[in-house]
């Protein structure tokens, strides 16, 4: 596949780790990256080293220490192919004649966030690839209500290609080909950062509006400290059940099973790096000659993260594009399609 010229939106954990992780990804070339502050665009392929060293969280010092950066002056901005504005992503759009795909990193902390997002590059003309990594079950049903204007503008939307979901959902969609009837699907991640709410504030955030008594506005709305004494109350190790993660309608769309028979939970540690729980897809079904029986699929505990979010969500933009360049436009699932290395 020729080079697949790609930007980022957004330049925190995900974003970062995303510039990082394509540069291991045959045929991917970063061009263009923002945040709320900044834009960094060169269509020659960005200097990822140099961004990320520049991006906040990950400012290196002179003895290689990471300096954290805050305010104006932090993220995007602080690069040296980078300039200020105040509309990163009008910016973006006004290059995207010249970007095949482009990847949201956005924490999507209001439930039509991403959609508005889509619905600037679709009222722009953009044809080419958005994907996303979003958590939201209810978020797909507004993606697929705009599934018309998407394919009417050329736009391949391959929405929730991250870990879960994405990753797990397409380990699921597999798991299930043994079975006529799918029972159940259970899906329990586990998840270490050692860097912490601060580096990871966005994911940390919106999974805190998973736990009871809080949802996606309330968690919208606490402030940091608040996030850190949620932290500390669960001791730096929080568990989740029954949440709302989009692997259940989007194995739901593609055919799998119906979404009630789909549960996801997990537990995130984030003052340490080892996951505190093997990540397991679990699906329980009846075989063709009348058997029941469980497929499990399991992650090895020393893949990261940022391995199992951006690595699938490379891999599903690569997909994303060769569906692109072949006319196939609207709204895909990670079960619909899958990853290419």
């Amino acid at each position: 596949m020729h080079d697949i010229r790609f930007a980022v939106l957004g330049t925190g954990g995900i974003g970062r780790r995303a510039l990082d992780v394509s540069r291991e990804k045959p045929g991917l070339l970063p061009v263009a990256a923002c945040d709320r502050n900044g834009i960094a665009i060169d269509h020659d392929g960005l200097d990822v080293d140099e961004l990320l060293a520049a991006t906040e969280g990950n400012v290196a010092s002179d003895g290689g220490a990471a300096v954290k950066q805050h305010g104006a002056g932090a993220g995007v901005v602080a690069s040296a192919q980078a300039r200020s504005t105040e509309t990163p992503i009008e910016d973006i759009i006004a290059e995207s004649d010249a970007i095949d795909a482009v990847l949201i990193a956005l924490p999507n902390l209001e439930h039509d966030f991403i959609p508005r997002v889509a619905e600037r590059f679709t009222g722009a003309g953009y044809e080419g690839v958005l994907v996303d990594v979003l958590k939201r079950s209810r978020v797909i049903g507004m993606l697929d209500g705009r599934a018309d204007s998407f394919e009417e503008s050329g736009i391949t939307f391959v929405c929730g290609a991250g870990a879960t979901p994405g990753f797990l959902t397409g380990a699921a969609a597999l798991a299930a080909q043994s079975f006529v009837e799918i029972e159940s699907v259970e899906i329990h991640w586990g998840v270490g950062l050692k860097s912490g709410y601060e580096d990871n504030r966005g994911t940390v955030r919106e999974d805190i509006a998973h736990l009871p008594g809080y949802d996606i506005e309330t968690a919208r709305e606490l402030t940091d400290e608040e996030i850190e004494g949620i932290v500390d109350e669960h001791d730096g190790v929080i568990e989740f059940e029954e949440m709302e993660h989009a692997d259940d309608v989007l194995l739901e769309r593609a055919g799998i099973c119906d979404a009630d028979d789909v549960s996801v939970g997990g537990i995130l540690d984030v003052r340490s790096d080892e996951k505190p729980t093997t990540t397991t897809v679990s699906v329980t079904g009846r075989t063709f000659d009348g058997e029941h029986a469980t497929n499990t699929f399991e992650l090895g505990d020393e893949t990261s993260m940022a391995a199992n979010v951006n690595g699938p969500a490379l891999g599903y933009l690569k997909a994303g594009v060769q569906r692109n360049r072949a006319g196939e436009y609207g709204v895909f699932g990670p079960a619909d399609l899958m990853p290419e290395f």
